[in-house]
């Protein structure tokens, strides 16, 4: 027991694992999280809805967005994107890797018969020969990539868009990092029973890295049949990191947001945006 305990505390080196499709594509946890998806009134899985509705106005007017403009959702869960812009008449491709979210989403475009193209797919797989005006990562996804797999999702950017093409994405921001805290916690079914509909017993261990400004949430979830651990990573950036990243696959940053409705940008929130453009 001793021994187990110690291996629940231990401290992997930063992006050591990557256990995502965990979350998203389990069947349980993944019908927990087209739940939070669907919630407008809160911001849990997506932004509410209020946030959303704020947002797509903003992408709009910001994009001039019509028809035969294109964009690529990556990370677009059940279409809380897609399906507003592509009712001001553009053409949208959703890749997610979550089954439950990419058939909600595609429930939703045959209802109201938009022109949606929905991939159920690791959007770190992705390929296509369409070439997109705008592509999105909303809701800080792309702080939950390595190093090497922001690399290889901003190369991949830049080969999907047109000449002079943009990138909208959002992260978390070093003020954000410093508000985070150390700290281990314990119980019975945590989080009111989302890692499972049997009883379990859940630890989550919260650690900081302070050189690569990276956080850790490690869930170690102990069922009667099965323990696994989900590793919740999360890079925190200054304008001038995420600026180097972009800059060195080939984009140049046109804009620098509090958040992806155009909220002027403060830097004391907990988010920022970018606009990015391919050179």
């Amino acid at each position: 027991m001793f021994e187990e305990l110690e291996s629940i505390h231990e401290r992997p080196r930063p992006f050591q694992f990557y256990t995502a499709s965990d979350l998203w594509t389990d069947e349980h946890t993944s019908n927990q999280m087209l739940s939070f998806h669907l919630n407008g009134a809160i911001d849990v899985s997506s932004r509410n809805t209020q946030f959303i509705h704020r947002s797509v106005e903003w992408i709009a007017a910001a994009f001039n967005i019509g028809r035969n403009f294109k964009i690529a959702d990556f990370g677009c869960g059940p279409g809380l994107y897609a399906a507003p812009l592509a009712k001001r008449g553009a053409a949208v491709t959703g890749i997610d890797f979550s089954r439950r979210s990419i058939e909600y989403a595609k429930d939703v475009a045959t209802r109201e018969r938009l022109t949606i193209s929905y991939v159920k797919q690791n959007y770190l797989e992705f390929e296509t020969e369409d070439r997109f005006d705008l592509v999105l990562m909303i809701m800080c996804d792309f702080c939950a990539l390595s190093p090497t797999q922001r690399k290889g999702i901003l190369n991949k950017f830049h080969g999907l868009l047109k000449p002079g093409g943009s990138v909208l994405l959002d992260v978390y921001s070093l003020s954000a990092f410093e508000r985070k805290i150390e700290g281990a916690t314990y119980e019975v079914n945590q989080l009111n029973g989302f890692w499972s509909p049997d009883k379990y017993y859940g630890f989550l261990n919260t650690f900081k890295y302070e050189e690569e400004k990276v956080a850790l949430d490690q869930y170690t979830i102990i069922e009667q049949n099965r323990t696994r651990r989900v590793y919740n990573w999360l890079q925190y950036f200054s304008p001038a990191d995420l600026e180097s990243e972009f800059t060195k696959a080939g984009f140049y940053i046109k804009g620098l947001y509090a958040d992806v409705a155009g909220t002027p940008y403060d830097q004391t929130s907990n988010e920022f945006a970018v606009v990015a453009d391919r050179v």
